[in-house]
C-alpha cells in the first residue's frame, strides 16, 4: 500500500493509510448490512437514498457529476481547516447543492444502489491511480486532490454509517 506524506498538521500518515484501507475494503461490507428502508438515528433519508448519496458523492470526486464551487473564497481556507481536522459533520448537516427533500431513487433495488456504489468507490481509486495530486472540485470545500478526498469521503461516509447505526 502506498505511504501518504500528508500534510496534516500533525503528519500523521498512519491515519490516512488506515481511512484509505477503510475506503477500499470496510466500507462497503457494512453497507451490504443496512436494509433499503432502513430509518436514520437523524436526517430525512432511508437506507438505499443514503447509497445512492454517496455513490453519487464519489461521482463529484471523479468529475462524473460538475457541481460549481458555491462556497465564496473568504470562507474557503475555514471550511479546509475543518475538512483537514477530525471534527466530524455534525447530525442533520445539509449539503448546500442539495434539495431539502432526499433525491429520488435511481436504482429499483438496494443491491443495485450498493453495486453502483462499489463501482464508484473503486472508479474514485482508479481515477486518481496515476495522479494522487490531480485536483477535482467539491463545491464547498473546492480543489481537493486525491489525499484531500480520502479525508472528505472518510468524514461523509463514517458520518452516515453513524447515523445508521452502522459504526
Amino acid at each position: 500500500m502506498q505511504r501518504f506524506s500528508y500534510f496534516y498538521p500533525f503528519n500523521d500518515c498512519i491515519m490516512n493509510e488506515q481511512k484509505l484501507k477503510f475506503l477500499k475494503e470496510d466500507f462497503i461490507p457494512l453497507i451490504k448490512h443496512l436494509a433499503p428502508d432502513a430509518t436514520g438515528k437523524w436526517g430525512k433519508m432511508n437506507g438505499q437514498q443514503m447509497t445512492e448519496h454517496v455513490a453519487a458523492f464519489f461521482k463529484v470526486s471523479t468529475e462524473k457529476i460538475k457541481i460549481p464551487l458555491v462556497t465564496p473564497a473568504e470562507h474557503l481556507p475555514k471550511f479546509r481547516s475543518f475538512l483537514l481536522s477530525e471534527k466530524e459533520f455534525r447530525e442533520n448537516t445539509k449539503a448546500p447543492v442539495l434539495p431539502d427533500e432526499p433525491l429520488p431513487l435511481r436504482n429499483n433495488i438496494m443491491q443495485n444502489a450498493v453495486a453502483e456504489l462499489e463501482t464508484e468507490v473503486n472508479d474514485f481509486f482508479t481515477y486518481f491511480k496515476d495522479n494522487t495530486e490531480k485536483k477535482t472540485t467539491h463545491p464547498v470545500f473546492g480543489a481537493l486532490n486525491f489525499e484531500e478526498w480520502i479525508q472528505l469521503h472518510h468524514k461523509h461516509v463514517t458520518h452516515h454509517l453513524k447515523q445508521f447505526g452502522l459504526l
